[in-house]
Parts: C-alpha cells; sequence; structure tokens
C-alpha cells in the first residue's frame, strides 16, 4: 500500500476504534468478551466459507492460482487475514485475505467465469445464513443458539456488504462483469480509488444504513419461510 494510502487507512481504523468506545462498546470488559467469543465462530466461519468458495470457483473454471496459493482448503488460517480479524472484532470492520485469480486462466467465456468467480462468495454467504436460519427452531441451548444465530448475522452481513456496487467488492465485480464497465475511461480512476469511497462510506455511516434493513428483512424472510416448513 502506498504511505498516503496507509495513513488514510490508520486513521479510519483510528476514527472507527474511537467510535467503538464513544459507543461503549467496551464500557463493559467481561460481557464485551463474552460477546466476541460467541461471535468469533461466526466470523470465522463466514469469511472462511466466503474466501473459500472464490477460489474453489476459479480454480473449476481452470485458474490454477488459487490452489498454487493453498486457498483450495477451508483451514480458515488460509483464508483469515489477521489484522482484519482484529479490527472486526474491535471496531466492526473488518476483511479476509482476498483470494487471487488470473482471469486470462479461465475456460471458455472470460467474462462469465470472472462473473461466477465473483458471486461466489456471496451465494455461499446466503445459503450458510438460510440453511442456519432453520437450526434456530430447534436449540434451546441459549449459549449454542447464540452462536448459531451469529453465524447467520455474520454471513448475512458479509453477502450484503459484499454485494455493494464499490470496488474492491464483489458487486462491483459483478456489475463489470454483467456491463463490461472497463471499456469506461472512468473505469480504472473508480477501481483504483475504491477503498477510499468505500472507506468514506463506512465512516459516515453509509453502509450501516443500508445493511441493518437488508439483513433484518432477510433474516425475517428466512424465519417466515422455515416456520410455514417446519
Amino acid at each position: 500500500m502506498r504511505k498516503s494510502g496507509s495513513f488514510v487507512f490508520i486513521f479510519f481504523i483510528a476514527i472507527m476504534l474511537l467510535s467503538a468506545f464513544q459507543s461503549g462498546r467496551f464500557a463493559n470488559p467481561a460481557q464485551w468478551l463474552q460477546h466476541t467469543l460467541i461471535m468469533l465462530p461466526a466470523i470465522v466461519i463466514g469469511i472462511t466459507l466466503h474466501e473459500f468458495a472464490h477460489a474453489y470457483a476459479a480454480w473449476k473454471l481452470g485458474d490454477k492460482t488459487p490452489q498454487k496459493q493453498g486457498r483450495i482448503t477451508l483451514n480458515p488460517l488460509a483464508h483469515i487475514d489477521p489484522i482484519g480479524l482484529i479490527t472486526l472484532i474491535f471496531v466492526g470492520f473488518g476483511w479476509g485475505r482476498p483470494v487471487q485469480v488470473n482471469p486470462y486462466a479461465f475456460k471458455g467465456n472470460r467474462r462469465a467465469a470472472s462473473l461466477i468467480v465473483n458471486v461466489a462468495g456471496v451465494i455461499t454467504n446466503f445459503i450458510v445464513a438460510f440453511l442456519c436460519t432453520a437450526t434456530l427452531f430447534f436449540v434451546r441451548d441459549p449459549i449454542l443458539f447464540m452462536v448459531l444465530y451469529n453465524i447467520v448475522a455474520i454471513n448475512l452481513m458479509l453477502m450484503i456488504f459484499n454485494l455493494l456496487p464499490v470496488p474492491p467488492l464483489d458487486g462491483f465485480g459483478i456489475i463489470t462483469e454483467l456491463f463490461d464497465l472497463r471499456r469506461f475511461s472512468w473505469y480504472a480512476p473508480l477501481y483504483n480509488n475504491g477503498t477510499f469511497i468505500l472507506l468514506a462510506l463506512i465512516i459516515f455511516g453509509i453502509t450501516g444504513m443500508l445493511l441493518g434493513p437488508a439483513m433484518g428483512s432477510l433474516l425475517t424472510s428466512f424465519q417466515k419461510f422455515w416456520a410455514m416448513i417446519l
């Protein structure tokens, strides 16, 4: 990362950490630690499955890069970024290790293959959240219930967040392939500055305004569906 980018990123983390303190997140350390321990399995599962899905899709479509880099595995150590995990725990925003792909190695239609790779992660998060919602109807242990509930919530959050049409998120990759955005002159400047745009959206609470209602709506829909089936 360039020095200017590193400075902006550090500044962003400082703002988010200050905001977390001001919100009272750490007012009760014991309660915060308990919540974190319950939420941690959901974070690890959500990120691991999301990145594995990208890697597996790229590999099946002919790109050997993820295989060479050891990403065709469900071992969380291959997909978790330590700094991304720490910031997610402390400031509520984090990331996994992005899967590197070589689109020129894809078989068949390159844009179609790239589209599949981009949607693989969010589809996986959707499936995990959808199926885990069903288990909530049968679990009676409160701690296990909260672990499973967090798996649903984190996977929904990862799915919706990554669908935002802002680089470097999957949503931007999806619309790039659907509408062939690389042919436009503004594509490269937008892509190169996407991280700064994303950080601004997070700092000003735009992403939070979108995530909350969308997650609530999907969770309600899942619960209604399983209530009818079960």
